[in-house]
């Protein structure tokens, strides 16, 4: 088994990563479905790479201490992780469109893959039930993951990758 080796930078860079995933989550949360953590983690997972694994379980913790451990916590256990691994896989991209693409798509299919819970508690038809309802909500959330990453891809890459040292 490969021993994961972690140094005080590390522990620096995900402390810093978790704060600004928190902060911006909170600075948007009176906008309905309007958010930067979408954003937020595309561009880590490109600039910083796979320690951005262990800022969104500190993320996903923390939103879990803050606003409950509910059914909306495990969602989050597997949506954020699986956005960061698509991003990774599209990592060698440089175009911003495609991850304005990709962040559009996630927000548009947010409710779909967060109805899975739903799944296993009540059946196909609650889950089915609970993503239709929440339709008008991921369009907002995929049209404006969309616009944030058009217009904050570039200026935000460049300041993350001035700076943060890669190791």
């Amino acid at each position: 088994m490969k021993q994961v080796r972690i140094s005080v930078y590390d522990i620096v860079i995900i402390g810093m990563m978790t704060a600004a995933l928190e902060s911006a989550k909170m600075a948007l949360s009176f906008v309905p479905n309007v958010e930067l953590v979408t954003l937020l983690i595309i561009l880590f997972t490109l600039v910083i790479g796979k320690r951005v694994y262990y800022a969104i379980a500190a993320f996903v913790l923390v939103e879990g201490i803050l606003y409950g451990f509910g059914i909306w916590w495990i969602m989050y256990v597997y949506m954020w992780p699986m956005l960061a691994f698509v991003t990774w896989i599209l990592r060698k991209q440089k175009d911003r469109l495609c991850f304005a693409l990709l962040s559009g798509v996630f927000g548009l299919g947010f409710g779909a893959m967060c109805s899975i819970p739903y799944l296993f508690i009540g059946g196909i038809h609650t889950a089915f039930a609970w993503w239709v309802s929440g339709i008008p909500f991921d369009m907002i959330h995929g049209v404006s993951n969309f616009v944030l990453m058009l217009v904050l891809y570039k200026p935000l890459r460049r300041v993350l990758e001035h700076c943060v040292v890669r190791n």
